[in-house]
């Protein structure tokens, strides 16, 4: 990919960090380079050009628990120079109205960093009632259901890491 790519995730129950590590392969990132935010110091992405972040959204649309404390000290952050793409997992049967809301939130904290963002999706193939992931009618970066379309989750990782691999050409 011609830069520093480093993946950031919070996962509860593996999902996220599952989606984390086959985005990883896609685009040839090691393994060294996929981090738990659970497990990392914020200070940690100043060693990358491009930040990959995902979160499942969690309760009536929050971030996954071990993104509190890390995205507060991450929006603290001047990311001028540096690429974002997100990403996330949802549920869009059971959670409809809340669909991959953490994507959103991470979008927000991070609008004023000064980081450019990549990565944004069309949201048809999904279906869903709301979700703040959808801004200017695209999603800000990468929904996965893993709960009702799993089917669909290796199609849709693999042609948003061709998006990102022309993006940051």
């Amino acid at each position: 990919m011609g830069t520093k790519t480093g993946i950031f995730y919070g996962s509860t129950l593996g999902t996220t960090e599952a989606v984390a590590t086959q985005i990883g392969e896609k685009l040839g990132v090691g393994a060294a380079d996929i981090h738990n935010v659970a497990d990392s110091d914020p200070s940690a992405v100043q060693a990358y050009d491009t930040l990959l972040l995902g979160s499942s959204t969690w309760g009536s649309g929050e971030l996954q628990d071990d993104w509190c404390n890390f995205i507060d000290r991450l929006k603290e952050m001047d990311l001028a120079g540096k690429t974002v793409a997100l990403f996330g997992c949802g549920d869009s049967a059971g959670y409809s109205d809340t669909f991959c809301d953490a994507i959103g939130l991470l979008h927000d904290s991070l609008a004023a960093s000064g980081c450019r963002f990549i990565g944004a999706c069309d949201p048809s193939g999904y279906t869903f009632d709301s979700s703040i992931a959808l801004q200017e009618g695209r999603f800000v970066g990468l929904p996965i259901d893993e709960n009702n379309e799993s089917h669909l989750t290796a199609e849709r990782i693999d042609r948003w890491t061709e998006q990102l691999k022309t993006e940051l050409s």
